[in-house]
């Protein structure tokens, strides 16, 4: 197995994980900017995310949020 990477186009704001150079067999939307690639053997070979550089912010400030929360309750007890 080769080692993952990640490339991005900036232009279209698409991020695309590479876990393996197999030939993709199919695919499969999971939500309406994601979607994942696998193999013949339905194993995982890649990641799309379509809108990327929100989809990252949303997801960094909901984890922040979410840990900043937790910190804040944990000093309340």
């Amino acid at each position: 197995m080769s080692k993952a990477r990640i490339r991005y186009f900036e232009e279209e704001d698409i991020l695309h994980l590479v876990i393996t150079d197999e030939p993709e067999s199919r695919s499969m939307e999971l939500s309406p900017n994601i979607t994942v690639e696998l193999n013949d053997k339905n194993e995982l070979i890649g990641v799309e995310i379509l809108h990327a550089s929100a989809f990252l912010r949303d997801a960094v400030l909901e984890s922040i949020q979410a840990r900043t929360l937790q910190l804040l309750e944990a000093k309340a007890v």
